[in-house]
Protein backbone atom coordinates (compact mmCIF):
# COMPACT_ATOMS: atom_id res chain seq x y z
CA UNK A 1 0.00 0.00 0.00
CA UNK A 2 1.42 3.46 -1.09
CA UNK A 3 1.89 5.83 1.18
CA UNK A 4 -1.03 8.70 1.27
CA UNK A 5 -0.18 12.32 2.61
CA UNK A 6 -2.90 15.60 2.93
CA UNK A 7 -1.73 19.11 4.41
CA UNK A 8 -4.19 21.38 5.29
CA UNK A 9 -4.62 24.83 7.43
CA UNK A 10 -4.01 24.05 10.80
CA UNK A 11 -6.75 26.68 11.82
CA UNK A 12 -10.35 28.03 9.36
CA UNK A 13 -13.41 29.65 9.67
CA UNK A 14 -16.05 29.76 8.03
CA UNK A 15 -19.53 31.95 7.72
CA UNK A 16 -20.72 35.33 7.19
CA UNK A 17 -18.75 38.20 9.26
CA UNK A 18 -16.47 35.70 10.52
CA UNK A 19 -13.33 38.46 9.09
CA UNK A 20 -14.67 39.25 12.62
CA UNK A 21 -12.25 37.02 14.11
CA UNK A 22 -9.01 38.47 12.48
CA UNK A 23 -8.23 40.65 15.34
CA UNK A 24 -8.13 38.41 18.12
CA UNK A 25 -6.78 36.25 15.93
CA UNK A 26 -3.65 38.07 15.44
CA UNK A 27 -3.19 39.38 18.91
CA UNK A 28 -3.55 35.67 20.12
CA UNK A 29 -0.92 34.65 18.02
CA UNK A 30 1.75 37.77 19.07
CA UNK A 31 1.87 39.54 15.87
CA UNK A 32 2.80 43.04 15.85
CA UNK A 33 2.22 44.48 11.89
CA UNK A 34 0.23 43.38 9.10
CA UNK A 35 1.42 43.61 5.79
CA UNK A 36 -2.01 43.20 3.58
CA UNK A 37 -1.88 41.84 0.00
CA UNK A 38 -4.76 42.82 -2.17
CA UNK A 39 -5.73 44.65 -5.27
CA UNK A 40 -7.30 48.08 -6.52
CA UNK A 41 -10.33 47.25 -7.33
CA UNK A 42 -11.15 45.64 -3.88
CA UNK A 43 -9.38 48.50 -2.30
CA UNK A 44 -11.86 51.11 -4.63
CA UNK A 45 -14.52 48.94 -3.93
CA UNK A 46 -14.27 49.18 0.00
CA UNK A 47 -13.54 45.39 0.18
CA UNK A 48 -10.12 45.21 1.17
CA UNK A 49 -11.55 47.98 3.95
CA UNK A 50 -13.82 45.93 5.51
CA UNK A 51 -11.53 43.48 6.86
CA UNK A 52 -8.95 47.14 7.10
CA UNK A 53 -11.25 48.23 9.69
CA UNK A 54 -11.15 45.19 11.55
CA UNK A 55 -7.52 45.98 12.03
CA UNK A 56 -8.12 49.57 12.71
CA UNK A 57 -10.35 48.76 15.13
CA UNK A 58 -8.27 46.93 17.24
CA UNK A 59 -5.79 48.91 17.28
CA UNK A 60 -3.43 46.99 14.64
CA UNK A 61 -1.17 48.29 12.41
CA UNK A 62 -1.18 47.36 8.91
CA UNK A 63 0.32 48.97 5.37
CA UNK A 64 -1.30 48.22 2.21
CA UNK A 65 0.65 46.34 -1.01
CA UNK A 66 -2.34 46.98 -3.47
CA UNK A 67 -0.36 46.64 -6.52
CA UNK A 68 -2.33 42.47 -7.55
CA UNK A 69 -3.32 42.15 -10.85
CA UNK A 70 -4.89 39.53 -12.76
CA UNK A 71 -2.51 36.66 -13.55
CA UNK A 72 0.18 37.85 -10.76
CA UNK A 73 4.13 38.17 -12.77
CA UNK A 74 7.28 37.74 -11.34
CA UNK A 75 8.01 41.49 -11.16
CA UNK A 76 5.21 41.83 -9.19
CA UNK A 77 6.08 38.86 -6.63
CA UNK A 78 9.97 40.88 -6.40
CA UNK A 79 8.27 44.39 -6.23
CA UNK A 80 5.75 43.04 -3.24
CA UNK A 81 8.78 40.81 -1.74
CA UNK A 82 10.80 44.80 -1.51
CA UNK A 83 7.76 46.18 0.10
CA UNK A 84 7.55 43.89 2.35
CA UNK A 85 10.78 44.27 3.81
CA UNK A 86 10.29 47.78 3.83
CA UNK A 87 7.11 47.27 6.01
CA UNK A 88 8.78 46.09 8.96
CA UNK A 89 5.86 43.44 9.21
CA UNK A 90 5.39 40.32 10.47
CA UNK A 91 2.37 38.68 9.00
CA UNK A 92 0.98 38.43 5.47
CA UNK A 93 -2.82 38.98 5.41
CA UNK A 94 -4.14 38.07 1.84
CA UNK A 95 -7.45 39.97 0.55
CA UNK A 96 -8.66 38.60 -2.82
CA UNK A 97 -9.20 35.76 -4.83
CA UNK A 98 -6.07 33.07 -6.18
CA UNK A 99 -4.07 36.49 -8.27
CA UNK A 100 -3.90 37.95 -4.24
CA UNK A 101 -3.47 34.66 -2.17
CA UNK A 102 -0.99 33.69 -4.35
CA UNK A 103 1.35 36.72 -4.53
CA UNK A 104 1.18 36.80 -0.48
CA UNK A 105 2.39 33.09 -0.74
CA UNK A 106 5.26 33.92 -3.02
CA UNK A 107 5.97 37.12 -1.05
CA UNK A 108 5.94 35.41 2.15
CA UNK A 109 8.12 32.19 0.69
CA UNK A 110 11.00 34.11 -0.60
CA UNK A 111 10.91 36.37 2.35
CA UNK A 112 11.74 33.33 4.44
CA UNK A 113 13.68 31.72 1.88
CA UNK A 114 15.93 34.62 0.34
CA UNK A 115 17.54 32.25 -1.94
CA UNK A 116 14.96 32.03 -4.08
CA UNK A 117 14.66 35.76 -4.37
CA UNK A 118 14.54 35.03 -7.97
CA UNK A 119 11.15 34.05 -7.93
CA UNK A 120 11.25 31.78 -11.30
CA UNK A 121 13.56 28.87 -9.20
CA UNK A 122 10.03 28.43 -7.11
CA UNK A 123 8.54 26.88 -10.21
CA UNK A 124 7.58 22.74 -9.44
CA UNK A 125 8.34 21.17 -5.84
CA UNK A 126 10.70 23.59 -4.78
CA UNK A 127 13.50 22.86 -1.79
CA UNK A 128 12.37 25.55 0.73
CA UNK A 129 14.26 25.14 4.01
CA UNK A 130 11.65 27.60 5.89
CA UNK A 131 8.10 28.32 6.27
CA UNK A 132 6.61 31.07 4.96
CA UNK A 133 6.20 34.48 6.68
CA UNK A 134 2.73 33.65 8.23
CA UNK A 135 -0.38 34.01 6.56
CA UNK A 136 -3.74 34.64 7.14
CA UNK A 137 -5.97 34.10 4.11
CA UNK A 138 -9.71 35.77 3.45
CA UNK A 139 -10.96 34.73 -0.01
CA UNK A 140 -13.34 37.06 -1.92
CA UNK A 141 -14.05 34.77 -4.46
CA UNK A 142 -15.16 31.12 -4.48
CA UNK A 143 -12.99 29.47 -6.33
CA UNK A 144 -9.62 28.98 -6.36
CA UNK A 145 -9.25 27.76 -2.68
CA UNK A 146 -5.70 29.28 -2.62
CA UNK A 147 -6.53 29.95 1.35
CA UNK A 148 -6.16 26.14 1.99
CA UNK A 149 -3.63 24.78 -0.94
CA UNK A 150 0.13 24.26 -0.90
CA UNK A 151 -0.11 25.15 -4.55
CA UNK A 152 0.33 28.99 -6.06
CA UNK A 153 0.86 30.46 -9.98
CA UNK A 154 3.01 33.08 -11.35
CA UNK A 155 3.21 34.10 -14.74
CA UNK A 156 7.29 34.25 -15.63
CA UNK A 157 6.49 37.39 -18.32
CA UNK A 158 10.35 36.70 -19.69
CA UNK A 159 9.34 33.31 -20.92
CA UNK A 160 5.90 33.18 -21.13
CA UNK A 161 4.64 31.12 -18.90
CA UNK A 162 2.68 30.30 -15.67
CA UNK A 163 4.45 28.62 -13.41
CA UNK A 164 3.27 26.38 -11.10
CA UNK A 165 4.67 26.48 -7.43
CA UNK A 166 4.17 23.59 -5.55
CA UNK A 167 5.27 23.62 -1.62
CA UNK A 168 4.02 22.77 1.74
CA UNK A 169 5.86 25.74 3.67
CA UNK A 170 3.96 27.97 1.62
CA UNK A 171 0.12 27.35 3.23
CA UNK A 172 -1.63 29.68 5.05
CA UNK A 173 -1.74 29.33 9.01
CA UNK A 174 -5.48 30.49 8.68
CA UNK A 175 -8.01 31.10 6.47
CA UNK A 176 -11.50 32.66 6.82
CA UNK A 177 -13.82 32.40 4.67
CA UNK A 178 -16.37 35.11 4.93
CA UNK A 179 -19.27 34.86 2.26
CA UNK A 180 -20.21 38.59 3.48
CA UNK A 181 -16.52 39.73 1.43
CA UNK A 182 -18.14 38.29 -1.84
CA UNK A 183 -21.40 39.36 -2.02
CA UNK A 184 -20.13 42.22 -4.41
CA UNK A 185 -18.86 39.74 -6.93
CA UNK A 186 -20.24 40.58 -10.57
CA UNK A 187 -22.20 37.55 -11.87
CA UNK A 188 -19.51 37.07 -14.58
CA UNK A 189 -16.92 36.66 -11.85
CA UNK A 190 -18.90 34.58 -9.48
CA UNK A 191 -19.80 32.28 -12.95
CA UNK A 192 -16.14 31.83 -13.75
CA UNK A 193 -15.00 31.48 -9.99
CA UNK A 194 -17.39 29.01 -9.40
CA UNK A 195 -16.95 27.09 -12.79
CA UNK A 196 -13.09 26.89 -11.49
CA UNK A 197 -13.97 25.51 -8.35
CA UNK A 198 -16.42 22.80 -10.16
CA UNK A 199 -12.47 22.05 -12.19
CA UNK A 200 -10.82 21.74 -9.11
CA UNK A 201 -13.52 19.45 -7.47
CA UNK A 202 -13.77 17.01 -10.91
CA UNK A 203 -9.95 17.08 -12.11
CA UNK A 204 -9.09 16.25 -8.25
CA UNK A 205 -11.50 13.49 -8.47
CA UNK A 206 -10.23 12.07 -11.55
CA UNK A 207 -6.74 12.81 -11.08
CA UNK A 208 -3.82 9.59 -10.80
CA UNK A 209 -3.12 10.34 -7.44
CA UNK A 210 -7.13 10.32 -6.03
CA UNK A 211 -7.64 8.69 -3.55
CA UNK A 212 -10.41 7.57 -0.77
CA UNK A 213 -10.33 10.74 1.35
CA UNK A 214 -9.74 13.35 -1.54
CA UNK A 215 -12.67 11.72 -3.39
CA UNK A 216 -14.93 12.45 -0.35
CA UNK A 217 -14.08 16.15 -0.57
CA UNK A 218 -14.45 16.16 -4.34
CA UNK A 219 -17.58 14.53 -4.48
CA UNK A 220 -19.12 16.42 -2.16
CA UNK A 221 -17.50 19.96 -3.80
CA UNK A 222 -19.29 18.49 -6.98
CA UNK A 223 -22.54 18.45 -5.05
CA UNK A 224 -22.67 21.44 -3.43
CA UNK A 225 -21.33 23.37 -6.57
CA UNK A 226 -24.48 22.01 -8.87
CA UNK A 227 -26.72 23.32 -6.32
CA UNK A 228 -25.24 27.41 -5.22
CA UNK A 229 -23.46 27.92 -8.33
CA UNK A 230 -26.90 28.63 -10.89
CA UNK A 231 -28.92 30.71 -7.43
CA UNK A 232 -26.03 32.59 -6.76
CA UNK A 233 -25.65 33.86 -10.06
CA UNK A 234 -29.23 34.41 -10.45
CA UNK A 235 -29.08 36.40 -7.40
CA UNK A 236 -25.61 37.47 -6.03
CA UNK A 237 -26.62 38.95 -2.84
CA UNK A 238 -28.40 35.42 -1.76
CA UNK A 239 -25.89 35.08 1.51
CA UNK A 240 -26.82 31.04 1.70
CA UNK A 241 -25.88 30.08 -1.36
CA UNK A 242 -22.72 32.83 -1.07
CA UNK A 243 -21.83 30.45 1.88
CA UNK A 244 -22.50 27.47 -0.10
CA UNK A 245 -20.62 28.50 -2.92
CA UNK A 246 -18.08 29.38 -0.09
CA UNK A 247 -17.46 26.21 1.65
CA UNK A 248 -17.67 23.99 -1.80
CA UNK A 249 -14.55 25.54 -2.94
CA UNK A 250 -12.79 25.19 -0.21
CA UNK A 251 -13.58 21.49 0.07
CA UNK A 252 -12.78 21.19 -3.35
CA UNK A 253 -9.75 22.80 -2.88
CA UNK A 254 -9.03 20.23 0.85
CA UNK A 255 -8.63 17.55 -2.11
CA UNK A 256 -6.98 18.61 -5.08
CA UNK A 257 -4.41 20.87 -3.04
CA UNK A 258 -3.30 16.95 -2.13
CA UNK A 259 -3.26 14.70 -5.60
CA UNK A 260 -3.19 17.26 -8.17
CA UNK A 261 -5.26 18.30 -11.33
CA UNK A 262 -4.94 17.55 -14.90
CA UNK A 263 -5.24 18.33 -18.52
CA UNK A 264 -8.12 21.04 -18.49
CA UNK A 265 -5.05 23.04 -15.80
CA UNK A 266 -2.50 22.26 -18.24
CA UNK A 267 -4.71 23.53 -21.09
CA UNK A 268 -5.68 26.38 -19.44
CA UNK A 269 -2.43 28.08 -17.74
CA UNK A 270 -0.95 29.04 -21.12
CA UNK A 271 -4.50 30.30 -22.03
CA UNK A 272 -3.37 33.19 -19.20
CA UNK A 273 0.32 33.41 -19.98
CA UNK A 274 -0.33 34.19 -23.73
CA UNK A 275 -3.73 35.96 -23.97
CA UNK A 276 -4.45 36.77 -20.16
CA UNK A 277 -7.51 34.74 -20.20
CA UNK A 278 -9.05 35.32 -16.58
CA UNK A 279 -7.80 31.27 -15.03
CA UNK A 280 -11.59 30.43 -14.14
CA UNK A 281 -13.25 31.45 -17.77
CA UNK A 282 -10.12 29.25 -19.15
CA UNK A 283 -11.25 25.90 -17.07
CA UNK A 284 -14.92 26.69 -17.27
CA UNK A 285 -14.70 26.25 -21.54
CA UNK A 286 -12.23 23.53 -21.57
CA UNK A 287 -13.41 21.17 -18.97
CA UNK A 288 -16.34 19.18 -21.03
CA UNK A 289 -14.25 18.97 -23.78
CA UNK A 290 -11.43 17.28 -21.61
CA UNK A 291 -14.18 15.57 -19.74
CA UNK A 292 -15.31 14.11 -22.87
CA UNK A 293 -11.99 13.26 -24.10
CA UNK A 294 -11.10 11.52 -20.17
CA UNK A 295 -14.15 9.50 -20.22
CA UNK A 296 -13.09 5.66 -21.25
CA UNK A 297 -10.50 6.42 -18.23
CA UNK A 298 -12.23 7.43 -15.73
CA UNK A 299 -16.32 5.74 -16.76
CA UNK A 300 -17.02 4.52 -13.47
CA UNK A 301 -16.26 7.71 -11.79
CA UNK A 302 -17.86 9.73 -14.55
CA UNK A 303 -21.20 7.70 -12.92
CA UNK A 304 -20.51 9.55 -9.36
CA UNK A 305 -20.12 12.74 -11.06
CA UNK A 306 -23.53 12.20 -12.98
CA UNK A 307 -25.20 11.73 -9.40
CA UNK A 308 -23.41 14.53 -7.95
CA UNK A 309 -24.51 16.73 -10.42
CA UNK A 310 -28.44 16.11 -10.10
CA UNK A 311 -28.48 13.52 -12.93
CA UNK A 312 -30.71 10.52 -12.40
CA UNK A 313 -28.56 7.87 -14.00
CA UNK A 314 -31.36 5.42 -13.24
CA UNK A 315 -31.58 2.50 -16.27
CA UNK A 316 -28.40 4.02 -17.89
CA UNK A 317 -25.16 2.10 -19.05
CA UNK A 318 -21.98 3.41 -17.89
CA UNK A 319 -20.98 5.06 -21.28
CA UNK A 320 -24.42 6.70 -20.79
CA UNK A 321 -23.94 7.77 -17.82
CA UNK A 322 -20.50 9.64 -18.38
CA UNK A 323 -22.13 11.17 -21.42
CA UNK A 324 -24.97 12.37 -18.77
CA UNK A 325 -22.25 13.95 -16.59
CA UNK A 326 -20.40 15.55 -19.50
CA UNK A 327 -23.47 17.23 -20.90
CA UNK A 328 -24.49 18.05 -17.36
CA UNK A 329 -20.95 20.47 -16.39
CA UNK A 330 -22.03 22.18 -20.32
CA UNK A 331 -25.34 22.77 -19.34
CA UNK A 332 -24.54 24.46 -16.05
CA UNK A 333 -21.35 26.25 -17.52
CA UNK A 334 -23.74 27.37 -20.29
CA UNK A 335 -26.45 28.68 -17.85
CA UNK A 336 -23.64 30.28 -16.20
CA UNK A 337 -22.90 32.60 -19.26
CA UNK A 338 -19.46 31.39 -19.99
CA UNK A 339 -18.28 31.88 -23.34
CA UNK A 340 -18.12 28.46 -25.20
CA UNK A 341 -15.68 29.22 -27.85
CA UNK A 342 -11.92 30.43 -27.63
CA UNK A 343 -12.07 32.45 -30.88
CA UNK A 344 -14.80 34.71 -28.92
CA UNK A 345 -11.77 35.23 -26.20
CA UNK A 346 -9.49 36.69 -28.91
CA UNK A 347 -7.37 33.45 -29.02
CA UNK A 348 -6.20 33.20 -32.42
CA UNK A 349 -6.01 30.12 -34.25
CA UNK A 350 -2.03 30.47 -35.25
CA UNK A 351 -1.46 30.50 -31.82
CA UNK A 352 -2.59 27.04 -30.78
CA UNK A 353 0.15 24.99 -31.63
CA UNK A 354 2.35 27.31 -28.84
CA UNK A 355 -0.21 26.79 -26.46
CA UNK A 356 -0.48 23.12 -27.24
CA UNK A 357 3.35 22.68 -26.23
CA UNK A 358 3.26 24.36 -23.05
CA UNK A 359 -0.04 22.84 -22.28
CA UNK A 360 1.77 19.31 -22.79
CA UNK A 361 4.66 20.32 -20.72
CA UNK A 362 2.90 21.85 -17.84
CA UNK A 363 3.08 20.14 -14.37
CA UNK A 364 -0.28 19.47 -13.90
CA UNK A 365 -1.19 17.66 -17.42
CA UNK A 366 0.90 14.51 -16.06
CA UNK A 367 -1.86 13.97 -13.46
CA UNK A 368 -4.47 13.29 -16.18
CA UNK A 369 -5.88 10.14 -15.61
CA UNK A 370 -5.24 9.36 -20.10
CA UNK A 371 -1.75 10.40 -21.58
CA UNK A 372 -2.25 13.04 -23.54
CA UNK A 373 0.16 13.28 -26.70
CA UNK A 374 0.73 16.57 -27.96
CA UNK A 375 -1.08 15.74 -31.52
CA UNK A 376 -4.08 15.28 -28.95
CA UNK A 377 -4.12 18.20 -27.01
CA UNK A 378 -3.86 20.42 -30.35
CA UNK A 379 -6.56 18.69 -31.30
CA UNK A 380 -8.48 19.42 -28.44
CA UNK A 381 -7.53 23.42 -28.40
CA UNK A 382 -9.31 23.32 -31.74
CA UNK A 383 -12.22 22.00 -30.51
CA UNK A 384 -12.45 24.40 -28.14
CA UNK A 385 -10.96 26.96 -30.91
Amino acid sequence: MSIKRIILNEMSYFGAGSRAVLSDEIKKRGFKKVFVVTDKDLVKFGIAGQVALVLSNAGIPFHIFCDVKQNPTVNQVKAGGNEFTASEADVIVAIGGGSSIDTAKAIGIIAANPEFANVVSLEGVADTKNKSIPIIALPTTAGTAAEVTINYVITDEENVKKMVCIDSNAIPILSIVDAELMVSMPKGLTAATGMDALTHAIEGYITKGAWEMSDMFELKAIEMIAKYLPAVVENPSDIEARDGMAMAQYIAGMGFSNVGLGLVHGMAHPLGAYFDIPHGIANALLLPIVMRYNASSSIDKYSNIAIAMGVNIYGLSKIEASHAAVDAVKALAVKVGIPERLRDLNVTEDGLEKLALSAFNDICTSGNPRVATLDEILTLYKKAF
